[in-house]
Parts: C-alpha cells; structure tokens; sequence
C-alpha cells in the first residue's frame, strides 16, 4: 500500500555506502544493548524492560531519517532503538526502566526526544499538539510519533489521526505492526487487518512497508517527512513487522503462542538480512562486522556502569514537580510522607 506521491529532492537520494554502515552499526548497537537489557533484568540491575528484538530496522531506520535540528519526536516505552539512533544518552534513557526517572533523566528539548510514554497510544495526542504549534508558528519542524498495531485500537489514536488531518498538522504517525498486541494476534484486534488502509478515513496518504528492511524505512519515513514538511498535512507508515520475545520482561509470550509459531512468523533476522546485503553489494566485509560488534559490546559495558551507578532520587520530587504551585492537598500528602519515611 502506498498513497503517498513520489518523493522528490533529498528524499529521493539514495543512501551512500557509508550511511549504510553506519545503519549497520547502529543496528548491531541496538540489538546488543536490547538482548543485554533482558540480562540486566534477569540480574536485577533494573525491574522491568520492554524488548524490541525483531525491530531493529524499523526503529533504526525511521530515527535516521529525523533531523534534530527541528523535529521532534514522541516515543512508546519500546523506542529505545529510536532513541539510541538519535544519539540520546543510553545511561539517562535507561533510568526509566531503572525506575529512578520517569520518563528519562535525559534533556528533551535538547536531544528532541519527548519523555518515554508509558499510556498506551498516549504520545500521538502529544505530537498533534506539538506539530499544531509549528503551523502556527510558521515553522518546519515534524513531528514523528510510535505505536503499535494494538494500541491503534485505543480512541486516542483517531482522535489524533482525525485533528492531525483536519489541522493540516506536520506529523509522521510510525505504526510498528509487530503482529502482536502484548497477547493477541493483530488479526483479532485490528480490523480489516491493516492500520495502514485507516489513513484513507482521514483523508491522509498512507505507506505500508517492510519493516524487516531496514534502508525502506529510511526511504519511505524520509519520503513522509518531505510530505508533511512542505504543508501536506500528516502522513501514516505502518511498518510490517514480528515481535520475536515477550511484550515485556513480565510476559510470557509461551502462554499465547509456540516457538515454533514464532520461528515461522519472524522470518529473516532483520540485522542478518542487512548483513548479507551488504556483502553481496561489497559496502562491507567481515572485519567491518566484527569492529562492529566490538564497539557495541564496549558501549554496553559503559552504559551497564552508569545504571548501576544511579541512584535514587530525592523522595520529595514527587511533591515538588507536580504542579508550578503547589495546592493544600499535595502539601498534606507532602507532610504525611516526610511524617512516616522521615520521622519530620
């Protein structure tokens, strides 16, 4: 499915061989950081962690084509990829799923990357917002908002699809269909079967791509971008994807489905489909790959040091950075917890 004209100028241009690499890399560093989370959980370094195995190339792909410079986007709890693509410190990013920080101690306005959403399908409302003040602003800026094929079943999601349209606002809606809403296959949830054919009620252009393919990420989300950066309104990619481990650290994906449904539903490893198509075109070799697995390992091993060495927040904060002025209730609860956990 593609409604979306032919992209023109700097969204047309192809990908140059160093680019590619650096995909690549950027790909091998957010695997290994993603698989090295679970093991963080599993060894009680951190309480709980959302895996994105599987969508590696959705999420490197789409976080390459931002530029940081005016965008800005509007991530799930499950865009660490994203996040790692747009150069965001990994030590802030993770605090969330530390639980010291909600939403990550890293600088939004500065990295571009809103705080981490846990509300389910709550970060779209946001980005309509944002990328309605850029119209009214007179500014460029885009907004690129995520989620997933199940939380494309919440009202949030066409209460924004339906503004965003209406608005004319600049925002880029990513729908990572990774075939699973936490325990339900998409199938019984989404109607139709694609989230991508919705964009036609709202009068939207629509791109329903390989997920699995890395540089067709990056070629339709910046084909989007051009779309909604010139004052074409909103434009809605659903990347065609597969859930390869559990929705959370928590879940069980063995209660819901077999590892041999899942083997057969996964298909080709995104990282190792990349690899072999970088062979085969000569744009990297074997030494290329292994420096690049090198330098991921050693990445996560400094990212592992800083979580470890975070530790807790002031108690109070969840007090004082409610509300810019505080209210007699939430001083009351302010003096009951000072009374019990301090003895004040």
């Amino acid at each position: 499915m593609d409604t979306l004209p032919v992209a023109s100028g700097d969204a047309a241009e192809p990908l140059t061989p160093a680019q590619l690499r650096e995909l690549y890399s950027l790909m091998v560093a957010v695997r290994h950081l993603d698989t090295s989370a679970i093991a963080w959980q599993r060894q009680g370094i951190i309480p709980g962690y959302a895996p994105e195995l599987g969508q590696e190339a959705a999420q490197v792909g789409s976080g390459y084509a931002v530029d940081t410079t005016r965008d800005f986007v509007f991530p799930t709890y499950r865009e660490m990829g994203v996040a790692r693509t747009m150069g965001v410190d990994m030590v802030a990013y993770m605090s969330t799923h530390k639980a010291t920080w909600h939403g990550g101690l890293y600088d939004p306005l500065e990295s571009r990357l809103a705080p981490i959403q846990a509300v389910v399908a709550g970060s779209v409302l946001h980005a309509v917002g944002w990328a309605h003040g850029q119209t009214l602003d007179g500014t460029d800026g885009v907004a690129l908002t995520y989620f997933g094929d199940g939380a494309s079943s919440q009202g949030d999601i066409h209460e924004a699809l339906n503004f965003a349209a209406v608005l004319k606002a600049p925002v880029v809606f990513f729908v990572q269909n990774n075939g699973w809403a936490i325990s339900v296959p998409t199938e019984r949830q989404v109607a139709g079967g694609s989230v991508a054919a919705r964009a036609a009620g709202y009068g939207m252009p629509a791109l329903q791509i390989d997920g699995d393919d890395v540089v067709a990420v990056v070629e339709a989300t910046r084909r989007a971008f051009a779309h909604a950066r010139a004052g074409n309104g909103p434009v809605l990619i659903e990347a065609m994807t597969y859930r390869r481990g559990p929705h959370s650290t928590s879940d069980d994906p063995g209660r819901y489905r077999s590892l041999d449904e899942e083997r057969d539903g996964a298909g080709t490893d995104p990282l190792e489909r990349f690899r072999q198509r970088l062979l085969a075109d000569g744009i990297a070799d074997e030494a290329f790959f292994a420096g690049a697995l090198a330098a991921a390992k050693a990445e996560e091993d400094q990212i592992r040091t800083g979580i470890q060495a975070l530790g807790s927040r002031p108690g109070t904060e969840m007090f004082d950075l409610v509300f810019q002025e505080t209210t007699p209730a939430l001083q009351a609860q302010a003096a009951n917890w000072r009374e019990e956990s301090e003895h004040v």
